[in-house]
């Protein structure tokens, strides 16, 4: 008798997008990436009931508008801020390495293999820096008016 394979369960589902085992920092920019791309989506759907909320009438209209004069959509106004700048930044960054800039010269793939990670590290970091120094330019000027 042939010994049957052994399948195994290796689907993470949601977990799968945040399990963070042996991840380098490019994995976290990744899931980033997607969370911030998800608010931004769901940013732009509750922005079109918002938008669609006129056809009430002015005293529906004058009454959101209101809520949305609140401390808390302040803070709720730059997380979508933060999310925005740091979703184009890092796909600029994406961009950028995916076009090949910054990944060093080509080399033949013998075992063990050499990853380009390193060599594209320093513009992540230059990116990142970059990102939040806007953040808090944004910030500031949100909130320091």
């Amino acid at each position: 008798m042939a010994n049957k394979p052994t399948a195994y369960n290796n689907r993470l589902g949601l977990k799968g997008w945040v399990y963070a085992g042996n991840y380098t920092f490019e994995r976290y920019l990744y899931i980033g990436h997607r969370l911030s791309g998800l608010g931004l989506i769901s940013y732009m759907v509750l922005h079109i009931i918002e938008t669609a909320n006129r056809m009430r009438g002015e005293e529906a209209w004058a009454a959101l508008m209101g809520l949305f004069a609140s401390p808390v959509f302040k803070i709720v106004e730059y997380l979508l801020f933060a999310a925005a700048v740091f979703h184009a930044m890092n796909g600029v960054r994406l961009l950028l390495v995916e076009l090949g800039f910054f990944l060093g010269k080509p080399q033949e793939p013998i075992f063990p293999y050499k990853s380009s990670v390193m060599k594209h590290r320093p513009l992540t970091y230059i990116i990142m820096l970059l990102a939040g120094l806007l953040m808090a330019l944004g910030g500031s000027s949100l909130f320091f008016e």
